[in-house]
């Protein structure tokens, strides 16, 4: 089993969880390591990279998407035993600083980062952009490295030109597909809930995220990752569906021309090579 990328222009591509029960997603060249969130705990991260004979000592910093605790419940922990760096924007890191599972453990690992202002490590440029949700600051990334373009867009309320703009310009998409809106409203959930998932800051419907693909779909876009799928309110053959028609109906066929898959819940998904 290949583990670490044999060609320069090759990023490998790990979701270590995603979904409400928590997420973290790991990304390398061989040469610089990151994470994007922190929310599960160190041991089960540590037990799902071993399985690719992956280490987390390999990590050089951390993003963060919000400060929601599905995203951010181990990352105090991680960063008092790593000493690793994580980029947020400071109204981020004001939320994390006063936020109970970061609470005053991140303060020698803070690094300021603007919205829309790229910043480099080692030659990988990463462009933070703003995505409507409810936590305090929320952030999608652009990221280019070893020349592969990825966009990782997940828990965003409505599709807006800036989301459209850097999911147009990725090669590579993990982007969100939360629920399907028939078994939102049938489903158990409360009115308030229901309200707070669909009313433009919470999360995306399958049918939301299908058409926001057709817009976004180009001829060099050449995977596409569902992530944060609900437990209650989806399906990865209900979000597959939607997503899949989008593509067809732009010509590509998914699993010939273009990779279309679920990363799944509770648990680590394959392991991706992005060229």
């Amino acid at each position: 089993m290949k583990i670490f990328p044999q060609e320069f222009n090759e990023v490998s591509f790990l979701s270590l969880a995603s979904g409400s029960n928590g997420n973290c997603y790991w990304f390398s060249n061989g040469i610089v390591t990151f994470l994007v969130d922190f929310g599960i705990g160190m041991r089960t991260v540590k037990k799902r990279l071993s399985e690719y004979s992956l280490n987390l000592n390999d990590v050089d910093f951390v993003l963060v998407t919000h400060d929601h605790i599905d995203h951010i419940k181990h990352l105090g922990s991680f960063v008092e035993r790593s000493y690793k760096p994580v980029y947020a924007t400071e109204s981020l890191h004001n939320a994390l600083a006063s936020n109970f599972a970061t609470r005053g453990k991140l303060n020698s690992s803070r690094v300021i980062i603007q919205a829309e202002q790229p910043f480099e490590f080692k030659e990988v440029r990463v462009t933070p952009f703003p995505v409507p949700h409810d936590g305090t600051d929320n952030y999608g990334y652009y990221i280019e490295m070893s020349g592969v373009k990825i966009a990782i867009i997940t828990d965003i309320g409505r599709v807006t030109d800036k989301v459209l703009k850097y999911a147009s310009m990725a090669d590579h998409l993990i982007f969100e597909s939360n629920y399907d809106c028939k078994m939102l409203e049938e489903g158990p959930y409360p009115k308030a809930l229901i309200d707070r998932i669909r009313t433009g800051k919470g999360h995306l419907s399958n049918s939301e995220t299908a058409e926001a693909i057709e817009k976004i779909y180009h001829s060099s876009l050449k995977t596409l990752l569902l992530c944060h799928l609900s437990a209650n309110n989806n399906t990865p053959s209900l979000a597959l569906q939607a997503s899949g028609m989008a593509i067809l109906k732009k010509g590509a066929i998914p699993g010939a021309d273009f990779t279309l898959e679920c990363l799944p819940r509770g648990t680590s998904s394959k392991m991706y090579w992005f060229k």
